[in-house]
This record gives C-alpha cells, structure tokens and sequence, in this order.
C-alpha cells in the first residue's frame, strides 16, 4: 500500500528548469546568481525589504537571535511547545531560555507573556531583568505553530518598552497574513525565519531565510552567515563568522516551489476543507481550529481527542496509522521537559501540556487527495 506521508513536498517540472540552469552554468555554490534571485522573490511574496537565504532554518535562528546582541547569561523567553531548533539557538547564543506556556492555536500565550514581563521583570537603565533571577531579559522569540499566526501585536508594543527584541520564528507560516494589516509574518520582529525544509510549503531541499525591515541588520546578517569576510581577496576576517549561506542548487528549487506558490496555497486550503467536512460529526476528536484575525496557510492541519472517558490513547492511534503505512505524529515532546533544559526556568505551564498529551498531527502534504483523507478521517472515526 502506498505510503500516506505526513507533509511531502510538492515538486513540479518548473523546479527542474532552474535546476538545470544552475548545473549548465557551473553556478552551484553559495555565490550563484539564483540565490539572490530567491531572496529578491522571498521579499516580494513577505513584503520584507531584505532576505538573507541561509542553509537551513536553524542556521536564521542562530544568526536572527545573535542581532539581538545577548551577552553570555541573559535570557531569552520562548515557547515551550516548539520544534526543539527554536531553543536550541538560545543555547547556542550563550544565553538561558525562560519556557512559556501555549494557547488554544500552539503559538505562545500572550496574556502570560505580558503577564511575566509585567509582574516578574523591571527596569534598570535601558533594559529588562528578571527578578528571580536578576538577569537581563534581552530577546523573546514567537514562533508561529503549524502556519497559525501568533497574537503579536500587543507584545510588540511591551518589547519595545522594554528594549527585548522580539524574533519571529515563521518556519511553517510563509503565507500566512494578518487580517487587518495584511502584514506577513516574520515581518512585526527584528527579524523573522522562514524554513524551506523538506516537509514545508516552499522547500529547497534543506534551508532557511532570515527576513528584516532594517538595512543595518540585513547587512550584518549577510556579513556573520557568509564567514565574516572583510576582505575576500586577501581572506582578511576580523570576527568569527559561520558558513551558513544557500547554495544556488538549493535557490533553483526554491525558485521553482515559489512559482508554484498560490497554487500550493490553494491545495492547503482545499485539505482543510475536506477535513473539516469528514471530521465534522465526530464524537471522539475535533478538528483544531486556526485564529480568525488571520489568513492561515493550512500547512498541517492536527485533531484534538475530545475529553471524556472514552479518551483514545495516542500511542495506540499512532501504532493504528503506521499499520495502515500511513504518517502521524505526536506534539513535540515539550522543551522544558527535555533532558537538556529541564533545569530553566518555566512559567505557569498547563495548556501546552494538556495539547501536547491529547492531539496529533496527520496527513497534510499538499499532493492529498479526496481518497486518501476519507481514509485517513476513517481511521480517526473508528
């Protein structure tokens, strides 16, 4: 039985025209034309006026949070229900993470968010400490969960109060807008990540691109990921720097995914719909619902096993489906409880902990058809 895969990408001939063109024109590495081009049509489809392509979305995070210039022991505020990478770049930058609970969408909640910097940090100088810890609170990152936009308009404004830069981790959102402004996101931060990873809308195979609204910070940004080079004849480098750009063999797939753009959206939007009518009557899961004061991607659409005592036992399903050679997977596994940061701070954890113990993420891929999610919905029924 062919496989039902949880998010494949959705590759078309156009892909193999750029493809070709960068292999005949010798032009693979970092340095090729295409990859400019990619950023070019990245600014375009964001509304952001500078992209940085990066190897991978992990290597943005990186280099978006180090703009925030932290000092070794400050702290940085982040959702505990994300992909492990968002954290991970915390560590990275030498700096502490401050685990932040969820809402009913998976993306950080604001209200205790605004909570915590309200009641446990205060002001010194031009900056934010936390009062247990006495440390400074230089960044918050909001990572926008399955293509749902975050509420992040409220603590834009208390950030910059405070002088906490604010990253925006947009890995599965690209094309994701909100209602009232239209404005993408990734483009309300310092900076914003979107990955190109195997498994999201648009991939290049592997990468990431790092999006701004700031020159000053584009700049920089090109300068750290393309190994700090002040003088590239003479390999002068004045500070470490990191090999973290986008080949051009990445960028021509790339190119081609982006041609292909509205209608991959359009796909999304017709899977959700599918869902949405053969989930409808179920009694013992629910369909998560997206926020209405955004256009929503649809990039993977998770359920939600309804209280009760007929509770379904998650790993049970998960042995079900692979059964069946089809794809689903659990919530991450969330950061503060993972071995490496289980000794950092955590801030009044309930709801990510109760979605991350009763939903799963199924089938999504943009090549679904009717058949296969009648299927898939079947099996959630049963």
């Amino acid at each position: 039985m062919k496989k039902i895969a949880l998010s494949e990408p959705y590759l078309i001939s156009r892909s193999l025209k750029y493809l070709k063109k960068s292999i005949y024109s010798n032009w693979v590495s970092t340095s090729g034309p295409m990859v400019k081009e990619f950023e070019r049509k990245i600014c375009n489809l964001t509304g952001a006026k500078y992209a940085i392509a990066c190897n991978s979305g992990t290597a943005a995070l990186h280099i978006g949070l180090k703009l925030a210039e932290p000092a070794p022991g400050d702290e940085v505020i982040v959702p505990t229900l994300t992909f492990v990478a968002t954290v991970n770049c915390v560590i990275y930058n030498n700096c502490s993470p401050i685990f932040m609970d969820c809402d009913e969408f998976f993306n950080i909640d604001k209200k205790k968010t605004l909570e915590f910097l309200k009641k446990n940090t205060f002001k010194k100088g031009n900056y934010s400490y936390n009062k247990q810890t006495k440390k400074k609170v230089v960044a918050l990152i909001i990572t926008h969960v399955w293509g749902n936009a975050a509420e992040i308009k409220e603590l834009v404004r208390e950030c910059k109060k405070r002088n906490i830069k604010i990253i925006e981790d947009a890995s599965e959102s690209i094309g994701t807008k909100y209602k009232s402004s239209l404005k993408h996101t990734g483009a309300f931060g310092l900076v914003g990540i979107i990955s190109f990873n195997g498994n999201k809308l648009i991939t290049t195979g592997g990468g990431g691109i790092l999006i701004t609204n700031i020159k000053k910070i584009a700049d920089r940004a090109k300068y750290l990921t393309s190994q700090a080079k002040d003088n590239s004849i003479f390999f002068i480098h004045n500070e470490v720097g990191y090999n973290y750009r986008m080949t051009n063999l990445s960028a021509a797939l790339g190119l081609g995914q982006i041609d292909n753009f509205k209608f991959l959206l359009n796909k999304k939007k017709e899977i959700r719909k599918m869902y949405e009518k053969k989930l409808k009557a179920s009694k013992n899961f629910e369909l998560r619902k997206t926020p209405d004061y955004a256009y929503n991607n649809f990039w993977m659409n998770v359920v939600k096993f309804k209280k009760g005592k007929n509770r379904v036992n998650l790993n049970k399903t998960y042995l079900k489906f692979k059964k069946k050679n089809i794809e689903v997977r659990p919530i991450w596994k969330l950061n503060h409880s993972q071995k490496m940061f289980k000794n950092f701070q955590k801030y009044k954890l309930k709801k990510a902990t109760e979605l991350a113990s009763t939903c799963i993420c199924v089938p999504s891929s943009a090549s679904m058809n009717e058949k296969e999610i009648k299927l898939v919905s079947k099996i959630l029924n049963e």
